[in-house]
C-alpha cells in the first residue's frame, strides 16, 4: 500500500481561526489543520433525523469547544472571531444524484441553506470564505441556466467580496478518486488587496490559480454582466439557455464575471484506487462477492434498455444506462464515492474490484485514504453503532481532504504577508 494519509494534528501555531459550517465529519478541519489553520467553531447538524451520527464523531474526534449541533439557522452568530469562514454547504437540490427535473437549486429545501451562510458573513465580514459543492451548481437550475450561482456571486459581491471559483477533479492533482466539485473562494476586498486583471487571477494570482495550477483549454476569457438587484437577476438571469454561460473557472468583482475554460496543470505524483487497498488477508469474508451473485452485479454495471411502465399514468417507455467498468480499474483513480457506497446489496454504482481470481467491495477504510482522511476516522473510540454502511455515506457525503490543505496553503500564505 503506497498511499496513507498522515494523523490529525492540531496546529501549534496556528496561522488564523475557522468557522466550519456544515461539518459533516471534518474533512474541512482536517485539511485546513494539515496547512497552519486553528478551528475555532463548527456546525454540524443533520434534519430529520434524532441521530447526529456525523457530530458524534466529529465531537469524538475534535472534542465539544466549539462545536455547535443544532439547525444553522438558529445559529444568531458565531462566539469565537474568526479569518476564514468554509462549507461544503448541502448539494441536494443541484446534485447530478438526482434528475433534472428535480433539481430546484437556491428554491429547494437544502438549496435554501445558502442564505444563512450568506447571513453569517454579511455579520463577520471574515477575510476569506471557502466553499464546496457539485458542479452542477453552475448551471442551476434547468430553466434558467446558471442563475442559482449568479445569485451567490451577486450576494457576496455586494457584501465585500471578489470570488473566484474553479471546477476541480481531484485526481487531475494526483489524488487517487476522480471527485468532481466546484470550489468557491471569496476575499474581502480592502486596501492593501493587490488589483489584478481578470486574466491574473483566472490563470497566475488568484488564491485557485496558486493552490491548483491551471493553463487554458481553449476559447478567451468571456465576460458576463450582472443585474446589481438581485430580485431581478433572479428573475431574468438563463431565461432561454440551453447552457451555463459559467466556465470551469472564473472571477467575479464589480459587478462582473469573467470566466474561462482552463485544464489542470500539475506535477504531483498520482495514486491509484490500487494504492489505497489493504492485503486481502485483512479483508473480511463479508466483503467478498459470492459467486451466486457475480452475475447480479455484472448485469447492473451493464448496459441495458429496459422497457418499463409508469404506474400512474401507464405510460410506457424505454430506460437506457451505458456500462460501467468491471471490475473498477486499480490502475486509475477511483470513481466518485457516493454516499450509497457501503452495504452487501448488488449496485450499479458501488465499487467492485478484482484481486486475483475474487471480486469484493471496498472497505470503509480504503474509502477514507480515497479521500484522504487519517484511517479509521470514521469509527472513533466511544462512538457506538456506527455501521460500515454509515462509515461509506459519512465519506461520500465529505470532499478530499487534500486539496483543502492546499488551498489552505495559500489562504495561509496571503494571512502571512497581510501579518508582516
Amino acid at each position: 500500500m503506497n498511499y496513507r494519509n498522515p494523523q490529525y494534528r492540531e496546529p501549534t501555531q496556528p496561522v488564523g481561526r475557522v468557522a466550519e459550517l456544515f461539518a459533516g465529519v471534518g474533512g474541512f478541519r482536517v485539511g485546513l489543520a494539515r496547512a497552519g489553520w486553528k478551528t475555532a467553531f463548527s456546525n454540524q447538524w443533520e434534519p430529520s433525523t434524532k441521530a447526529q451520527h456525523a457530530s458524534d464523531v466529529y465531537v469524538a474526534r475534535f472534542g465539544p469547544d466549539g462545536h455547535s449541533n443544532e439547525d444553522i439557522a438558529t445559529v444568531s452568530r458565531i462566539g469565537p472571531s474568526f479569518d476564514l469562514l468554509v462549507g461544503g454547504f448541502p448539494c441536494q437540490d443541484y446534485s447530478v444524484a438526482k434528475s433534472a427535473k428535480s433539481a430546484t437549486g437556491l428554491q429547494g429545501k437544502k438549496g435554501v441553506l445558502w442564505w444563512e451562510i450568506l447571513r453569517l458573513v454579511q455579520l463577520h465580514k471574515p477575510r476569506f470564505v471557502f466553499l464546496e459543492n457539485v458542479d452542477r451548481l453552475l448551471k442551476s437550475p434547468t430553466n434558467q441556466r446558471g442563475r442559482d450561482f449568479a445569485v451567490m456571486l451577486n450576494t457576496l459581491g455586494t457584501a465585500g467580496y471578489i470570488v473566484e471559483w474553479r471546477v476541480i477533479n481531484a485526481a487531475d492533482y494526483g489524488f487517487p478518486q476522480r471527485r468532481i466539485r466546484v470550489f468557491i473562494v471569496a476575499t474581502k476586498k480592502n486596501r492593501s488587496l493587490k488589483k489584478m486583471s481578470p486574466e491574473e487571477w483566472i490563470f497566475n494570482s488568484g488564491v485557485l490559480a496558486r493552490s491548483l495550477p491551471v493553463k487554458k483549454d481553449h476559447g478567451e476569457i468571456s465576460e458576463i454582466h450582472m443585474d446589481d438587484n438581485v430580485e431581478s437577476l433572479s428573475k431574468s438571469f438563463g431565461t432561454g439557455l440551453k447552457l451555463s454561460p459559467f466556465r470551469n473557472a472564473g472571477v467575479f468583482f464589480d459587478g462582473k464575471a469573467f470566466t474561462a475554460k482552463v485544464a489542470a496543470k500539475s506535477r504531483r505524483k498520482r495514486y491509484t484506487l490500487g494504492d489505497a487497498l489493504v492485503d486481502s488477508a485483512q479483508v473480511p469474508k463479508e466483503y467478498w462477492v459470492d459467486h451466486s451473485r457475480l452475475a447480479e452485479w455484472k448485469f447492473l454495471k451493464g448496459a441495458k434498455s429496459i422497457e418499463r411502465t409508469n404506474k400512474q399514468s401507464g405510460f410506457t417507455y424505454k430506460y437506457s444506462e451505458g456500462s460501467m467498468a468491471f471490475p473498477d480499474s486499480l490502475e486509475k483513480p477511483s470513481r466518485t464515492i457516493l454516499t450509497a457506497e457501503g452495504g452487501s446489496t448488488p449496485s450499479r454504482f458501488k465499487h467492485i474490484i478484482k484481486v486475483k481470481n475474487r471480486y469484493r467491495r471496498l472497505l470503509p477504510i480504503e474509502l477514507e485514504r480515497l479521500s484522504g482522511f487519517p484511517e479509521n476516522w470514521t469509527t472513533p473510540p466511544g462512538v457506538e453503532s456506527i455501521s460500515d454502511s454509515r462509515r461509506a455515506f459519512f465519506i461520500g457525503n465529505a470532499l478530499v481532504v487534500g486539496l483543502i490543505e492546499l488551498v489552505g496553503r495559500e489562504l495561509a500564505r496571503r494571512m502571512d504577508i497581510s501579518a508582516s
